[in-house]
């Protein structure tokens, strides 16, 4: 009898986890949709025309787009307190609500201040709020980690990321026609507030995630800790070889929809349509790499979408041969497939490579090293754009982007097989 009740108290708890780790999965799945929806009515070429509303010039847009990047920094600092938060829950809230709530605020920039504030006030408050969203990220990253079984990774990210670019291709449809139909201030409110309700949605569902312990690192809150990254010679050459990809990369894809507006002059809803075709090969992609990755190691396929994505850049070449709408057709379709595929795998291969104590400092190092280089690039990108604004149109419209294509090609050919195969050994 007594052997009985204790084989019932094991299937009851196993039950138990069994419902806690597929409640997880369904929370993680439906806090990303608010998420996405405000990143995508708030951000990408929807924050572009905004910013240009706001009066920024090519500079200060560089800026805005590095400033996720530099904040990327803050996940070091918040390695070291999670070994005290061990309540991932409270964190991730706290953080993710903040980061929201201050992105939000910028929309009441031209109701608030004076239009010569408009530009410092927007750069104070974004900055503000990629902190918190960067402090949020590393523990998110750390507790899905814990949430989501190995055995399953790959797919069910996969499929996640799948339902969560739906939604962002329906949101960017519906901003771009939307601020067709209600130009400048009137469209901006219907953004902003839909947004503002998201942010409570999206606050919500993140004090519903699951709270499994923490396990602390065995150095504790030492500068050992930091240590242990940089001492992981083969992780260290992958973040370096990233880093510098992601330092080319940011110089031109940031600035894409700057480009498409005041460059190329399209309209607001043919650079959204454009944008949404790109997530839209992105949404399809990501559940074939999710397939893939359960059949090939992470390591082997990150290596397929450096190529890639340079590849979408190098593209930018065919506006010479072609119309401008076919190029940044093919352009955006090519870049949809190798994000997909990089932004699922770098994921996996931080979560899957890391040991499970160190997690949180090596999300961190990566973060940090990657971030710096994602902060050069965008505001190099803005300065070299301003001064090709003298030159001939071909060098602002496709030559400066395809330019950087080409060496982001002859990097990944030359040096990610070497990298990434040589840590696989």
């Amino acid at each position: 009898m007594k052997h009985w009740f204790g084989g019932l108290r094991r299937t009851l708890a196993t039950r138990r986890d069994e419902t806690e780790n597929r409640r997880g999965l369904r929370i993680s799945l439906i806090e990303g949709i608010p998420a996405n929806i405000i990143a995508n009515l708030l951000g990408g070429p929807l924050q572009t025309v905004y910013l240009t509303y706001l009066g920024f010039t090519a500079f200060h847009i560089g800026i805005v787009m590095a400033i996720p990047y530099f904040a990327l920094l803050v996940q070091v600092f918040i390695a070291f307190a999670m070994q005290r938060w061990h309540n991932r829950r409270l964190y991730l809230t706290l953080f993710g609500t903040v980061h929201r709530t201050l992105w939000i605020a910028t929309g009441l920039i031209p109701l608030t201040f004076s239009e010569d504030a408009w530009i410092p006030v927007y750069i104070a408050l974004w900055l503000m709020s990629m902190i918190s969203g960067q402090a949020g990220g590393v523990i998110w990253t750390s507790l899905m980690a814990d949430v989501v079984p190995a055995q399953i990774r790959g797919k069910y990210f996969g499929i996640r990321n799948t339902i969560h670019w739906f939604v962002v291709c329906a949101t960017l449809l519906l901003g771009g026609q939307l601020m067709e139909w209600l130009p400048g201030t009137r469209g901006f409110t219907v953004l902003f507030a839909v947004s503002a309700a998201c942010v409570v949605w999206n606050g919500w569902s993140l004090a519903r995630y699951p709270n499994p312990p923490f396990q602390p690192s065995e150095s504790g809150r030492s500068l050992r800790m930091l240590s242990k990254p940089f001492a992981d010679r083969r992780f260290l050459m992958a973040t370096v070889f990233i880093s510098a990809f992601i330092l080319l990369q940011n110089i031109v894809v940031p600035l894409f929809s700057y480009v498409m507006l005041e460059v190329i002059d399209l309209s607001t809803s043919k650079v959204t349509i454009i944008t949404m075709l790109q997530n839209v090969v992105m949404m399809i992609s990501y559940y074939y790499w999710g397939v893939l990755n359960s059949r090939f190691a992470t390591n082997t396929l990150l290596i397929w979408t450096f190529p890639l994505i340079a590849a979408s850049c190098a593209l930018w070449f065919g506006m010479a041969v072609m119309p401008a709408m076919l190029t940044l057709i093919i352009v955006h379709a090519v870049l949809g497939f190798g994000l997909a595929g990089y932004n699922l795998l770098v994921f996996n291969f931080l979560i899957g490579d890391s040991p499970t104590s160190e997690r949180p400092i090596y999300i961190a190092v990566f973060s940090a090293l990657t971030g710096m280089a994602g902060f050069i690039g965008p505001m190099l990108g803005g300065w070299l754009y301003e001064l090709a604004d003298s030159g001939p149109d071909w060098l602002q419209g496709y030559g400066i982007t395809a330019l950087a294509g080409t060496g982001m090609l002859a990097l990944s050919l030359g040096f990610a097989p070497v990298v990434f195969k040589r840590r696989e050994a």
